[in-house]
C-alpha cells in the first residue's frame, strides 16, 4: 500500500540527508578527473571519466553497465529492468565531458578541485552536467527504500555521452548504431537548467539549428575601383544586399517557405511564458545589450523560445586593413544560422535558402553555399502524461507550482526524439547563476538534493500514470 503524500515525501527528505555527505563525496571525486573532451590532452580523462562512472553505477545498482567507444570519446551506458514487465521504459540522457577551464581564466579556487562555500559547490561540471547526471544515482536509491522495490518502477536506462562539450560529433551515429538497446518510451534530458531558484521550471521544447556559409565570387583578383567600379559587379555589395533581404520591416525572415509547417504558439502557452517573472531590463544588462529587437507581434521570451529566427553570424570581403584601398574585391562571405522551431525540417530550411540566394545573386557574381550540419527542433506537448509526471515530481520536491519554459538554443537531444521515434523531456535544476562554460562554475547544494528528490517521485508516478494514458 502506498503511504500518503506526507509521509512518502518526509521519507525521501530523511534518507536523502541521511546519504548527502556521501553523495557529494562521491560527486567531488567524479570533478576531480577533467574530462575536457575538446582538449586531445584530456583525452585519457575522458575515458577515466567515463570509466568512474560505469563503475559507480553499477556499484548503485544498475543491473548492466557497459562504456561504447566512439570514434571519438567513449560513452556510458547503463540499464536497470523493473521487475513489472508491463512498466514503461526510460532513457535518461547527460553527458560526462566538460568545458576547458583553468586558474587564470579567472577562477577563484582550482577548477578540477571541487571547493564548498556555503551551500555551493564550485568546480567545472558542478552543474554541466556531472551534478546533474550524478543526482539520478541517490534518486533512484532513495525511490527504491521508500518504496520497499528492489527494482525500479520504470525500466530504467542511461545514456551519458563523452562529446556534448565538442559538439556531439560522433553521439547521432552511436543512436543509430545502439537504436535498438536505447529503445524507450521516452527520453528525460537531464542537462538543462531552471527559471531561478525561486521559480521551479520544467522545459518542454529546444530549437533546431541550420547553419551555412555564402561565398561570392566577383572579379579573379580585386581591382582598381576607378578602372572598373560601377561597371563590373561587386561580391561585396552582393552580400550587403543578401543581407539586407534577409528580413523584412517587421523582422520576419524573407526567404519563401521558411514558416511552412511551424507549430504556432497556443493561447495557453503564451499565458504561461507570461507568468514568468521576466525582467526585461535585467536580460538586457545580462546580453550587454542596450534595447530588444525582433518578429513584431511577439513577446521577447517568445522570441528566443518559440519562433523561428535567421540571424547574420559573419560577414566580411574586401579590404580590411589600415587606411583605405581603393578596389572591387574579388570575394566576400556571409555566415548565416536559422534556429528552427516545431514544425521545420532542415533539410527544407536547406532548399528554401539555396534557391533565395540564388535569386538575390546578380549576374557576374558567382555564389558557393555550403551547409555545415543541422538538428531538429523538438517540443513535447503540454499535456504529454511523462511531463505531468515530471512536473507533479518537481512540485512535490520544491513545494511550489512549476511553471513551463523552453531553451533558445539546441542540442543532441533531438538526435533522440528523431531516431529513437520518443517525445524527450527536460529535467533540470541549474539556474542562470551557475556560469556554465565560465569562471567559477557551481551548483546549488539545496537545489542538488531537489534534483535527487524529484527522480525519487518521478519513477513511481511515471509508471502509474504511462498506464493511465490513452
Amino acid at each position: 500500500m502506498s503511504q500518503p503524500v506526507d509521509s512518502a515525501v518526509s521519507a525521501v527528505r530523511t534518507y536523502v540527508e541521511q546519504h548527502r555527505a556521501a553523495f557529494l563525496d562521491d560527486l567531488a571525486e567524479w570533478l576531480r578527473i577533467p574530462s575536457v573532451s575538446a582538449q586531445p590532452d584530456h583525452a585519457p580523462d575522458v575515458r577515466r571519466s567515463a570509466d568512474w562512472l560505469a563503475a559507480k553505477l553499477q556499484e548503485t545498482g544498475f543491473a548492466t553497465t557497459e562504456v561504447w567507444e566512439t570514434p571519438g570519446a567513449p560513452a556510458v551506458f547503463a540499464e536497470w529492468p523493473s521487475d513489472d514487465p508491463e512498466a514503461p521504459t526510460v532513457l535518461v540522457y547527460g553527458h560526462h565531458d566538460v568545458q576547458p577551464a583553468a586558474r587564470e581564466d579567472g577562477w577563484d579556487s582550482e577548477p578540477f578541485e571541487p571547493l564548498v562555500r556555503g551551500n555551493r559547490l564550485y568546480a567545472r561540471g558542478a552543474a554541466d552536467d556531472k551534478g546533474q547526471v550524478f543526482f539520478h544515482t541517490l534518486g533512484v536509491r532513495a525511490h527504491l527504500a521508500v518504496t520497499g522495490r528492489t527494482a525500479p518502477a520504470v525500466h530504467l536506462k542511461l545514456l551519458i555521452e563523452g562529446e556534448e562539450e565538442s559538439g556531439s560529433p560522433h553521439f547521432r551515429a552511436l543512436v543509430e548504431e545502439r537504436a535498438n538497446r536505447l529503445a524507450a518510451d521516452a527520453v528525460i534530458v537531464s542537462d538543462t537548467g531552471m527559471w531561478s531558484e525561486d521559480t521551479p521550471t520544467v522545459c518542454t521544447g529546444m530549437r533546431g539549428l541550420a547553419e551555412c556559409e555564402i561565398r561570392l565570387f566577383g572579379p579573379d583578383q580585386d581591382i582598381h575601383s576607378g578602372s572598373f567600379g560601377g561597371a563590373v559587379p561587386n561580391p561585396a555589395t552582393a552580400a550587403a544586399r543578401l543581407v539586407a533581404a534577409l528580413h523584412d520591416e517587421h523582422a520576419r525572415v524573407r526567404v519563401p517557405g521558411f514558416y511552412d509547417g511551424i507549430v504556432e504558439l497556443t493561447d495557453q502557452e503564451r499565458e504561461l511564458f507570461a507568468e514568468l517573472p521576466f525582467d526585461e531590463a535585467a536580460w538586457l544588462r545580462t546580453a550587454k545589450s542596450y534595447a530588444t529587437q525582433g518578429e513584431a507581434g511577439h513577446t521577447t521570451l517568445e522570441r528566443i523560445w518559440a519562433r523561428p529566427t535567421a540571424e547574420v553570424n559573419g560577414i566580411g570581403g574586401g579590404y580590411q586593413g589600415p587606411g583605405s584601398k581603393t578596389i572591387v574585391p574579388s570575394s566576400a562571405m556571409v555566415k548565416l544560422s536559422f534556429r528552427l522551431v516545431a514544425g521545420q525540417d532542415p533539410g527544407h530550411i536547406e532548399k528554401a535558402v539555396r534557391a533565395w540566394a540564388a535569386e538575390q545573386v546578380p549576374a557576374g557574381i558567382r555564389q558557393e553555399i555550403t551547409f555545415t550540419g543541422s538538428t531538429r527542433p523538438c517540443l513535447t506537448p503540454l499535456d504529454h502524461p511523462a511531463l505531468q509526471s515530471v512536473v507533479r515530481a518537481m512540485g512535490r520536491a520544491f513545494d511550489k507550482p512549476v511553471r513551463f519554459t523552453r531553451e533558445g538554443g539546441s542540442g543532441p537531444a533531438a538526435d533522440l526524439q528523431e531516431v529513437l521515434g520518443v517525445s524527450v523531456l527536460f529535467l533540470g535544476i541549474s539556474v542562470p547563476s551557475d556560469g556554465w562554460h565560465a569562471p567559477n562554475e557551481k551548483v546549488e547544494l539545496d537545489l542538488l538534493l531537489k534534483g535527487v528528490e524529484t527522480t525519487a517521485y518521478l519513477w513511481s508516478d511515471l509508471a502509474e500514470h504511462w498506464r493511465r494514458a490513452p
